[in-house]
């Protein structure tokens, strides 16, 4: 009884808002989508000290009484957030762990800027239990400026960085010119792309290794999953599959702007890998390098008895594609050729 209410109530809030009496649905309307759980969790981290620090006094609210602030002490720092949906007939043989690229959250999954439901969307209305992170320093993880643990300085985007690096824009000065690549899917309407913008947060270069740790939590808690990651974190996805094999099920790499260990194909021989790239490449500055590098990779895993698909989505006449691809216009096009992939593994029934 407690399930079916709770069932009920979580899709009534997927569904949205009802419409005024009379009204009739959109063209283009979902069912709403039925859950058994929802929630998330934090995990992973480590405890770290620090010494030395002078005692500082803070006004945390105007008009309030001063505090005295230790910053010496211990603090956990390194950990990560993952949201869960559960639908209430699963049909995915494993959960979905969706993890985002560099400067980005779990955002990239759950909605694209123009308003249309993202893969996490997709990919729930067909069974799978998914899980959707934001990685350590990234949107709910929380955040830290100790400079011993982090070994850099954080990254922020610019408003045009994207535009013209993320294959959206005709390279260099494009954003200012308003010149998006002919035939681009990306929504490059000012309103959809400032949207974009917004979900842009600052990123270290230098923490990859408490990335990792948190990420194998996370497989850890959950179990054998199907991991999907996208650019930066195509890095943790080969890295996760080498050091925990017996939890990842499959592995679909959305662009993934990194390779694994090169001394550790074998341990991906028993895992499936998908490698999905979209358009403009060949013409861009810094694509054809990190494709290339993706691509000898998948061969060296082949060669140590693993099975690698690239797919190049112009090859399949799947057009226009920027490095956004689960945002792009024609997203859903591409998801359902992951979805049709994973069926194959005999991941999806």
């Amino acid at each position: 009884m407690h399930k079916t209410i709770l069932a009920m109530a979580l899709a009534a809030v997927m569904a949205g808002p009802s419409l005024p009496a009379g009204a009739q649905q959109p063209a283009n309307a979902q069912p709403p989508v039925s859950l058994q759980s929802w929630g998330s969790f934090h995990v992973g981290g480590r405890e770290v000290v620090v010494s030395g620090q002078p005692v500082r006094e803070v006004l945390f609210s105007p008009g309030g009484v001063p505090a005295r602030v230790d910053p010496n002490g211990t603090y956990l720092m390194g950990g990560m957030y993952a949201q869960y949906m559960i639908p209430a007939s699963p049909r995915g043989q494993a959960p979905l762990l969706m993890w985002h690229g560099g400067g980005l959250t779990g955002v990239t999954w759950e909605s694209t800027p123009d308003g249309r439901e993202g893969w996490q969307n997709f990919f729930l209305r067909r069974g799978w239990p998914t899980y959707v992170s934001d990685a350590v320093e990234r949107g709910r993880a929380g955040w830290t400026m100790i400079p011993e643990q982090t070994g850099g300085q954080p990254v922020l985007l610019t408003v045009d960085n994207p535009f013209e690096r993320f294959r959206i824009g005709a390279g260099q000065g494009s954003y200012q010119r308003g010149e998006v690549l002919p035939g681009n899917q990306f929504p490059a309407d000012r309103e959809s792309y400032m949207n974009f913008v917004r979900q842009v947060v600052p990123r270290f270069t230098t923490t990859d290794g408490l990335t990792l740790e948190a990420y194998l939590a996370l497989l850890d808690r959950v179990g054998p999953s199907v991991v999907m990651a996208h650019s930066q974190a195509g890095l943790f996805g080969w890295r996760a599959a080498q050091e925990r094999p017996d939890k990842v099920r499959a592995l679909v790499l959305i662009e993934p702007a990194a390779v694994g260990d090169i001394a550790k194909v074998a341990a991906l021989r028993n895992i499936p890998v998908l490698m999905v790239y979209g358009d403009y490449i060949a013409q861009d500055s810094r694509w054809p390098t990190i494709r290339g590098n993706g691509v000898r990779f998948a061969e060296a895993v082949r060669a140590a008895g693993g099975s690698v698909d690239v797919v190049d989505l112009p090859e399949r006449g799947i057009r226009g594609n920027s490095h956004m691809i689960m945002m792009d216009r024609n997203g859903d096009q591409v998801a359902q050729l992951v979805q049709d992939w994973l069926a194959s593994k005999g991941l999806w029934q």
